[in-house]
């Protein structure tokens, strides 16, 4: 196999953040049609049939991909070997996961037929094109051509809009509904498998590379944890609440949910290039790109957690209408949960890729066992708003975790958390107090805020500059036109 030279970590940055911008805006698009179509009672069943599907997705891969990306970026010659190796335990892990996956939802649910009915329409097309679409996005991000990964996920959403649009238009049952949902993944899936298949040539006799079940173990119950995490509330709440409330939290939950796949784009950049600096023993660069990544990230949570913090009001009366309303204040809630939540991917990351997974996986398991109390207590005494201040206490907890085992945490701290973390609980406290008649308002000083921290921060500014410094001029682009032409 010839080497493939991959991107920069800005080109990459670029190609999934305009992806993902847009296939977050159709995937918004279908939300809103599918809570619209179905009531809150219906959606609140389908969020639950879904958090199972997102379960399940996971158990197929079991960490992996992670692994694939660690293998990979040690020898750049055995990419092919490892990927097809993981190709095949994907599918073993497919056939198996779907299997137990049905005894357990008979198990919890034998009585609720409407709901074992669903999860069979939806599994099953769902489960199998997340697994063949996290293929495509690991072989991806392994090379580092991450427009692929982009137009993978694309692709998907333009299916899911289409799906969910025909199946309103035939006004067909919510079940059924559900299938064309599943569907729309698989055809991502299918997609992501033939690109990968275009780009790497397919030998299924080769050996099959034993690395992947190096330390599989701690990378598997971690990854696990992640999928649980922001699956636990329509779980639990089941146990709690009606299915109603269900789902009028699981509306507050997604928006928040969607939108934090844009500053993923980010994280899913640096963390190849963090890999490989640490297994190259370049340790302060490898620091420097996570004080980068943390900035970064806590920078773009919060210019996604204030319109939603102070325009939650207009947000949900215009997507849902005014029936939706008892969710505007759990989206309130949840909106500061995704500042938090971004400062932490940047921290988890950097621990992974620092061969430091067991600490990873010790800190998810205590905040997993604390949302569920949270979760639990919470929503029992003070119903779906308690749940939403479960989740903020959650990432709370992932935090404080994720700092005491980050060896670097001083210089994490000073550099980056504290004065980010600081500047932005202030500006808040301010906003809420002098404009919180005006959200509007509050929104365009909240931005120009933000746009200070920015400005005072030089090592981000002078890393803007070197992007914009080597981006290809009008003039290059034009001589490149004519060496190829």
């Amino acid at each position: 196999m010839k080497a493939i030279k991959g991107n920069s970590i800005g080109k990459n940055i670029l190609h999934l953040f305009c992806s993902t911008v847009l296939a977050s805006v159709l995937n918004a698009v279908a939300l809103i049609a599918l809570a619209s179509y179905l009531e809150s009672y219906y959606y609140g069943l389908f969020s639950v049939v879904l958090a199972f599907s997102m379960i399940m997705g996971y158990f197929t891969d079991a960490g992996l991909s992670r692994i694939v990306v660690r293998e990979s970026s040690i020898k750049k010659n055995s990419i092919p070997i490892v990927i097809m190796s993981y190709l095949k335990l994907r599918i073993a892990f497919l056939i198996g996961t779907l299997f137990l996956g049905f005894i357990l939802i008979h198990t919890f649910y034998p009585k609720q037929l409407e709901l074992i009915q669903t999860s069979y329409y939806l599994l099953i097309p769902m489960v199998t094109g997340l697994t063949l679409q996290s293929i495509g996005t690991a072989y991806f991000q392994v090379i580092e051509k991450m427009q692929y990964s982009g137009l993978i996920r694309i692709t998907t959403s333009i299916c899911l809009v289409i799906a969910v649009l025909i199946g309103m238009s035939l006004s067909i049952s919510p079940i059924k509904i559900s299938f064309l949902y599943g569907v729309s993944y698989l055809a991502g899936g299918v997609l992501a498998l033939l690109l990968v298949r275009k780009n790497m040539d397919f030998k299924y006799k080769s050996k099959f590379h034993k690395g992947l079940f190096k330390e599989l173990w701690p990378f598997t119950i971690a990854g696990l944890l992640f999928v649980l995490t922001p699956q636990l509330g329509p779980i639990v709440l089941e146990q709690t609440v009606s299915l109603r409330e269900v789902g009028l939290f699981a509306v507050a939950y997604r928006i928040p949910q969607a939108l934090q796949q844009i500053p993923f784009v980010v994280a899913g950049a640096y963390f190849p290039v963090m890999y490989r600096c640490f297994n190259n023993n370049k340790f302060k660069e490898h620091m420097n790109h996570n004080v980068m990544l943390v900035k970064i990230m806590a920078l773009m949570g919060m210019s996604i957690a204030i319109p939603l913090f102070f325009l939650s009001d207009f947000i949900i009366r215009l997507l849902f209408g005014g029936s939706w309303a008892e969710a505007v204040e759990p989206l309130k809630i949840l909106s500061l949960m995704l500042a938090l939540q971004m400062i932490n991917i940047s921290l988890a990351d950097g621990l992974t890729t620092q061969s430091m997974q067991v600490r990873r996986t010790r800190v998810e398991m205590i905040a997993l066992l604390s949302g569920v109390i949270f979760y639990f207590t919470l929503s029992n005494s003070y119903g779906i708003i308690g749940a939403a201040f479960a989740g903020l206490m959650l990432e709370m907890v992932f935090f404080i975790g994720y700092l005491v085992c980050t060896p670097q945490r001083l210089t994490l701290l000073q550099q980056a958390v504290f004065p980010y973390l600081t500047y932005f609980i202030a500006c808040f406290i301010f906003l809420n107090w002098l404009f919180s008649d005006l959200p509007s308002l509050s929104t365009f000083v909240g931005y120009l805020l933000l746009l200070i921290m920015v400005a005072l921060d030089r090592p981000l500014n002078r890393k803007l500059l070197n992007y914009v410094k080597k981006l290809p001029s009008r003039k290059n682009l034009k001589s490149k036109g004519v060496e190829h032409g």
